[in-house]
């Protein structure tokens, strides 16, 4: 038989155990609140460290959130001559590790969303927006420049505007007929355009196996026709550059494959 003093107790405790349960139910599990939880196509790029400007480039895709799964054959990829270094994307800032700047020859590393497909015909066979250029359109690597890692068309903008940039986008006209940008993709490095943080990173064709670039991804024509038909705008894509020690520093903590 219970006591008075507990009888008078018996309203609180049963209130207090009625409140415990009610915050027990409300908790839920952690949101994943990673600028690229949503990504359904992930494009992955490991180097073997900083200094290094060869690379792998492996595709992955997965659905509702499910484990990544690959997709296709591993392929050789090229980056930076010096390497790479931390980019401005998607990721939080890193400080451990070099940081990208412009005109240091490493390629940005870190997530970063996709821009825009390019290339010098006036289609592609991709699901991406697709830009065909010509012999007006520069990307401008000139920090003190408003127009400052943008493509812009120097017949909207003015040749001013354009002069002093290094980055025609059809180099088969103002470089001796290089073929680099006859096909690729924008990654959206320094989408701010932040001066001198970098600029004019793309995803192209190599000039040849083995030879670097001043900071972007370059690959085999087939390996980049593959990305292109595979890569859709509505699965939200992210391409992802890291050397082999921070891809497994970084792993778990960013839900890399």
């Amino acid at each position: 038989m219970s006591t008075p003093r507990f009888r008078s107790l018996r309203p609180l405790l049963i209130a207090a155990f009625v409140l415990a349960l009610a915050a027990c139910a409300s908790v839920q599990p952690a949101r994943d609140t990673r600028a690229w939880s949503g990504a359904e196509q992930l494009i992955l790029v490991v180097t073997r460290d900083w200094n290094t400007p060869d690379g792998e480039l492996r595709r992955y895709e997965r659905v509702g959130g499910a484990m990544w799964r690959e997709v296709g054959e591993p392929a050789p990829v090229m980056v930076g001559r010096a390497g790479t270094a931390w980019g401005i994307g998607l990721h939080p800032a890193q400080s451990s590790g070099p940081q990208k700047r412009e005109g240091d020859g490493r390629a940005p590393a870190g997530v970063f969303a996709l821009g825009t497909a390019f290339g010098y015909a006036g289609s592609a066979a991709t699901a991406l927006p697709y830009r065909g250029m010509d012999d007006g359109d520069y990307c401008i690597d000139v920090p003190v420049s408003p127009l400052y890692n943008r493509i812009v068309d120097a017949r909207d903008v003015g040749e001013s505007a354009v002069a002093g940039s290094t980055e025609p986008m059809r180099r088969d006209l103002h470089a001796n007929g290089d073929q680099r940008y006859r096909l690729g993709f924008v990654i959206e490095h320094n989408p701010a355009a932040r001066a001198g943080a970098g600029s004019c990173i793309f995803a192209h064709l190599w000039k040849a196996p083995g030879e670097p670039t001043a900071g972007c991804t370059a690959m085999a024509d087939g390996v980049m026709e593959q990305l292109l038909g595979w890569l859709d705008p509505r699965r939200r894509p992210v391409f992802v550059l890291l050397p082999q020690s921070e891809y497994q520093r970084l792993r778990a903590s960013w839900t890399l494959p």
